[in-house]
């Protein structure tokens, strides 16, 4: 009989460990990571995922990387200019144009703007496109999310994206050098 209970509780110990796994999974679950695709410039390469899951409305990339050093010691990120500058949209496509005025956000608890954007490729196609720049002390983080869905889809699965703790905690390594 203690036979039969310590191989039950073993049993319940392991199923327990398989449900907190299947919890505790990545919250990258929809995502996956791929090679960053764009040429060598004055910034380090950062990070590139793709969504192609029904979840998403359809394939969304995200791409983000820190930029250390580049960002106003006194204010961060405070403009939709400055937004336009520094987010990247300019190695996906340099066809692309602001949709409305940005907005002000938190990601991973630093301060910043982001804005949506209408984007044209290379192949002729259109595209909806989030810039998101955020800064802690005089550095930068810039994110753009791309795809064929909705804006506001967009927007919705990028911040999901930054605000798992796998990215966040990536990110705030990133910031401080690591």
């Amino acid at each position: 009989m203690r036979r039969v209970l310590i191989a039950v509780a073993a049993s319940l110990g392991i199923l327990g460990s398989f449900a907190g796994d299947q919890h505790a999974r990545s919250d990258l679950e929809t995502w996956r990571e791929i090679a960053w695709p764009f040429p060598r410039d004055g910034w380090p390469a950062g990070r590139a995922f793709r969504c192609t899951d029904d979840g998403c409305g359809g394939e969304i990339e995200l791409y983000v990387r820190p930029k250390i050093g580049f960002c106003n010691c006194d204010r961060g990120v405070t403009d939709d200019d400055e937004v336009d500058r520094v987010v990247d949209l300019d190695l996906i496509s340099q066809r692309f144009a602001p949709l409305e005025s940005g907005r002000t956000i938190r990601v991973a608890d630093m301060p910043g703007r982001l804005r949506p954007y209408d984007l044209r490729l290379a192949d002729g196609s259109e595209h909806s496109a989030v810039g998101i720049a955020v800064s802690r002390r005089c550095d930068l983080l810039v994110a753009v999310a791309q795809g064929n869905s909705t804006v506001p889809r967009i927007q919705k699965i990028a911040m999901e994206l930054l605000g798992s703790r796998e990215i966040g905690r990536w990110m705030v390594a990133a910031m401080d050098g690591r």
